[in-house]
């Protein structure tokens, strides 16, 4: 394994219900496996009624804080195209974006008091983002609650972590009748990844 020179900063960031939390939790895992120091900060917001939710993790030899500021995320991780919108300030320059193509309508624009923003997919490709549809993917493998996973299997193609080390975090942390759903979910979005990043 490749090892971190410098502290690396993941944001992840969606809607309440989006499994957020598992995905913060299978890269800390990782981190720990690894062998480094971990710090993981959430903010659940509204979350319960589908409100933006974010995560940070913080993995490196020693992390002294879990704060991301402005442009210092080196990779976020978006699983909804507006939140994706709403994060980029928290990207590095150089930093990576993966972004679920998919737009969930927030009750703010339900009810009127506030509009979806226009050519989402456009500015988000536009920034560099790796746009993914995950969630049709998670559908395809007949596991659509791993969206999540999908989104994981592309965030370890930016980070140096072994994918025998990812697998097993997922082996732990998924309800054991889930676990090959989600292997198969991971691999499926390392691999769109990877395809991607080839073009």
């Amino acid at each position: 394994m490749e090892k971190l020179s410098e502290t690396k900063t993941i944001l992840l960031v969606g809607v309440g219900g989006q499994g957020t939390i598992l995905a913060g939790k299978l890269l800390a895992e990782v981190a720990a496996e690894a062998g480094l120091d971990v710090k993981v900060s959430e903010i659940h917001g509204m979350s319960q009624r589908g409100g933006s939710v974010s995560t940070v993790i913080r993995v490196g030899e020693h992390v002294s804080t879990m704060v991301c500021d402005e442009g210092r995320a080196d990779v976020v991780v978006a699983f909804e195209a507006v939140e994706a919108l709403r994060a980029q300030h928290y990207l590095a320059e150089g930093g990576r974006m993966f972004v679920n193509d998919e737009e969930i309508t927030p009750v703010s624009v339900n009810i009127g008091n506030a509009k979806m923003p226009e050519r989402v997919d456009e500015r988000l490709r536009e920034m560099g983002a790796h746009l993914l549809d995950a969630g049709v993917i998670a559908r395809g493998l007949g596991a659509p609650k791993s969206t999540n996973v999908v989104l994981v299997g592309a965030l370890s193609t930016a980070l140096p972590f072994e994918v025998e080390l990812w697998r097993e975090a997922v082996r732990r942390c998924v309800p054991p009748a889930t676990i090959d759903a989600n292997l198969a979910a991971f691999d499926a979005g390392r691999d769109a990844a990877l395809r991607g990043a080839a073009r």
